[in-house]
C-alpha cells in the first residue's frame, strides 16, 4: 500500500481469493494503523481521520461482503476516492456516536450547519474545515446527519509547522450546541503528519 499514491486504482485491489486469505491480519493491522487516527471530541464526536490505507481497506471489504464485481466497484472508487488525502489536506470522517435513538435524533436536531463549525488550529492559526460537497449533510429542516466528511486544506507552510513537533495542534468544533476541542498528541501528529507530501 502507497501513502505516495492519492488515488485507488483497480490494480490495487487483491482478489477476493487473496483478500479472504489475508483478511484478518489486514484487519489487525489495521486497528493498529487506525488508532494514532481516531480522535474523540467532547462527548459525542469522533473524528476518524482517513488515508490511501483506509480508504483501500474500505473499498476492498465492501467488494468482498457484497460481490458486485465491476460496476460495484465504480461506485466505490466514486464514493471513497474523494477521502484519500491528496498530499496537502487531511480528511476526516466525523461521527456522532449516540446509541440512545431518541437522544441521537434531539442532539442532531439541534446541530445543524455543525459541519461548517469545525476547525483545527497550529499554535494560534485557525484552519476551517471544507464539507465534502457530494451531498448535503444538514437536512433543509435544519438536522445534521450523524456521519460528516471534512477536509482541512492546510498551506506548506501550515504543513511544515504541522510536522515539526513545536507546534502546538487542537481539533475543534464551535457551535452554539456543541463546543469543544482537544490538542492532538504526538502519536495523532506523528501518524497525520504521512499524509502529506
Amino acid at each position: 500500500m502507497s501513502k505516495e499514491k492519492k488515488k485507488i486504482e483497480k490494480e490495487d485491489l487483491m482478489s477476493d481469493e487473496v483478500y479472504a486469505n489475508s483478511r484478518k491480519q489486514i484487519r489487525k493491522d489495521l486497528v493498529k494503523f487506525k488508532k494514532d487516527r481516531r480522535i474523540a471530541l467532547g462527548p459525542y464526536a469522533t473524528f476518524y481521520f482517513e488515508s490511501f490505507e483506509t480508504m483501500l481497506a474500505q473499498v476492498q471489504e465492501m467488494l468482498y461482503i457484497e460481490k458486485g464485481g465491476d460496476e460495484q466497484l465504480k461506485d466505490e472508487l466514486a464514493a471513497y476516492n474523494p477521502l484519500v488525502p491528496n498530499g496537502n489536506e487531511l480528511t476526516a470522517t466525523l461521527m456522532f456516536e449516540i446509541d440512545n435513538p431518541v437522544s441521537r435524533a434531539t442532539f442532531l436536531g439541534k446541530v445543524g450547519g455543525i459541519e461548517e463549525k469545525v476547525f483545527m488550529k497550529i499554535d494560534d492559526e485557525i484552519i476551517k474545515a471544507k464539507p465534502e460537497e457530494d451531498v448535503d449533510r444538514t437536512s433543509t429542516e435544519g438536522k445534521a446527519s450523524s456521519v460528516q466528511f471534512i477536509h482541512f486544506e492546510l498551506s506548506k507552510d501550515q504543513i511544515v509547522r504541522f510536522k515539526s513537533s513545536k507546534a502546538s495542534i487542537e481539533l475543534g468544533i464551535e457551535h452554539a450546541d456543541y463546543s469543544h476541542s482537544t490538542k492532538l498528541t504526538e502519536d495523532n501528529i506523528k501518524s497525520l503528519s504521512g499524509d502529506f507530501i
